[in-house]
């Protein structure tokens, strides 16, 4: 995936009705697909004109005052259209949310120019083009499934990441780890990149902050299912933080370390565990604020069918040790 720049001066005219309020929050109104951050910047640097002439950001406007808007924007996704069916949760003319299926990795890129969930936005939906990153916001790591935000307008696209940068989006995962805990709790270890693995992220006193919020959801003999909220979005972060924890995701590649089989597990969870070869990690539950409506939207992806039958497995191994203890 590459992307191309837009040059394409825009210009507004402030009307009458904003007389006497701050350039940057009439800027905002003016042009709504940009964030008042951005264009507070374009007007620092001066690419945000008031009549011609550089101001500042909070210096006032009156009615019938030119705006013009002149900068070099990457808008364009530039990526081959592919029919790679989309389970879509919901969808309208300004956004969509999907499950994403593990194993669907998200930008095309080094070994992965093909089948991903660009090529399959820019297939369905070709103004995803348009787009930087073709609407995505934020991503799922490759064999992380669950539930993803996907805008279809710059303006959308802005609002999102803003909400997302906030921490105004609600993000809930579920996580099959090691270890049977005895209650939730937060981690708050900031992450960054692993000093000598570049593949990996590691906990790093010098890291960006990086906050995971988790509770049982069901607890076995040697495992648990949690409930994680994210805070912060950092790279990795539930499977840096629980293997931080000493409690890795079962079946991570990176984090997970060798596999640990319970005493006397039945031969189902064995297999189960054996067979398992991604992260049990799943995006459970997305909710935001309709970028335009206003409205609160909540979207729940079903736990894909893999990590289903690895709960099941990890619930009979316990009703089983457990009717071996009454005995």
């Amino acid at each position: 995936m590459s992307q191309t720049t837009a040059h394409s001066p825009r210009q507004a005219v402030v009307p009458d009705t904003s007389t006497g309020h701050r350039l940057d929050v009439v800027a905002a109104e003016l042009f709504p697909e940009f964030s008042r951050s951005r264009l507070s910047e374009w007007i620092k640097s001066g690419h945000l004109l008031l009549d011609g002439a550089q101001v500042r950001p909070r210096d006032t406007v009156f009615g019938g005052q030119q705006l013009r808007l002149e900068v070099e924007l990457e808008t364009q996704t530039v990526a081959e259209p592919e029919d790679i069916p989309l389970d879509v949760l919901y969808a309208d003319e300004h956004l969509l949310v999907i499950n994403k299926p593990a194993g669907l990795v998200v930008h095309p890129g080094a070994g992965n120019h093909s089948g991903t969930l660009v090529n399959a936005l820019m297939f369905r939906y070709p103004e995803a083009a348009q787009l930087v990153r073709a609407g995505i916001v934020h991503r799922l790591d490759k064999d992380t499934s669950g539930v993803m935000v996907v805008a279809r307008t710059v303006q959308a696209q802005t609002a999102l990441v803003e909400q997302l940068s906030a921490r105004d989006v609600h993000r809930q995962y579920l996580a099959v780890v090691s270890g049977a805990l005895v209650a939730g709790g937060t981690a708050d270890f900031p992450i960054d990149r692993h000093p000598r693995d570049r593949l990996k992220m590691g906990v790093r006193e010098d890291g960006k902050e990086a906050i995971t919020h988790y509770r049982l959801r069901e607890r076995f003999r040697a495992h648990t299912l949690l409930e994680c909220r994210l805070e912060t979005g950092r790279t990795h972060q539930i499977r840096v933080h629980m293997a931080h924890l000493k409690q890795p995701i079962i079946g991570d590649p990176l984090y997970g370390g060798a596999l640990k089989l319970p005493r006397g597990a039945t031969d189902e969870l064995t297999a189960a565990l054996r067979g398992f070869r991604r992260q049990a990690l799943h995006a459970e539950v997305l909710e935001f604020t309709h970028p335009v409506t206003g409205e609160p939207v909540r979207c729940t992806a079903p736990v894909p069918a893999d990590m289903q039958a690895l709960i099941n497995a990890l619930r009979v191994d316990t009703q089983k040790a457990n009717e071996r203890e009454r005995y």
